[in-house]
């Protein structure tokens, strides 16, 4: 059975989002946009913890960020999030599904 080689991209992804509060943050925000506030209080992680946190996924491409107003509002980018499968996101390599 030939085996299927990985991107780095791809590994990297996946280092990334083996920390699980990383993980938390992307299944936080399948459910859709919101501001550091938010998930600090669905999280229960302090505001330095999750900003860390926050860089690590941006720098992957796993999250994005806008300003609305004072607040930065983070969301999955179109490309991540997968609606068509319902509780997952898509790598590119390949798909992680939420129970």
């Amino acid at each position: 059975m030939p085996t299927k080689h990985f991107s780095p991209s791809c590994a990297n992804k996946l280092k990334v989002l083996s920390d699980s509060t990383r993980l938390a943050v992307v299944e936080a925000l399948m459910s859709g946009p919101l501001n550091v506030g938010e998930l600090m209080n669905r999280l229960e992680v302090e505001q330095s913890l999750l900003s860390h946190h926050l860089a690590v996924l941006r720098d992957q491409e796993l999250v994005e960020a806008y300003r609305n107003g004072k607040a930065m509002v983070y969301q999955l980018p179109e490309d991540v999030s997968d609606s068509t499968t319902g509780k997952a996101i898509n790598l590119g390599c390949c798909k992680i599904s939420f129970d």
